[in-house]
């Protein structure tokens, strides 16, 4: 599976809603939209300036929609699902944001932090609606540079 378009990723974004996951670690269930808003509403507040990192926080949940059965290669088959459409650098983030060691990696840090901060309610994080602009802005700058490749 290859997302070629932010429609076909904000769809599969709503589809998130009503979708229970665990975190790996036994925590309380949470909806996977609103952690992927808070998610990334909270690195939109501690990094503001890194649009790739927010649009990760944004997407990470969506292996737990796509392949529910598969926690071990999730990680990976969301990566190579995003990558054409929203770069390299985004999809490394997904690939490693659960790997064992992300301490040497302050953007991975970042992303499993606010993940993990994410799963708790107790902020309005917005409406999807509000990201489209900033998966479009990423999209049309992966897509600039993977032209020129």
């Amino acid at each position: 599976m290859e997302l070629r378009s932010v429609e076909e990723l904000m769809d599969l974004l709503y589809a998130c809603r009503g979708t229970w996951s665990t975190a790996g670690r036994g925590g309380a269930p949470v909806d996977l939209h609103d952690h992927a808003l808070r998610t990334a509403a909270l690195l939109r507040r501690s990094r503001p300036a890194d649009k790739e990192l927010q649009v990760a926080g944004l997407v990470h949940p969506l292996g737990r929609l796509l392949w529910p059965g598969d926690p071990h290669g999730r990680a990976g088959r969301t990566a190579a699902a995003v990558r054409p459409l929203l770069g390299d650098r985004v999809a490394r983030l997904l690939r490693h944001h659960d790997g064992s060691d992300v301490r040497a990696d302050d953007d991975l840090l970042s992303l499993r932090q606010a993940a993990e901060e994410g799963r708790g309610a107790g902020f309005d994080a917005g409406v999807l609606e509000d990201w489209r602009t900033l998966l479009e802005l990423v999209a049309a700058r992966h897509s600039r540079l993977g032209a020129v490749d």
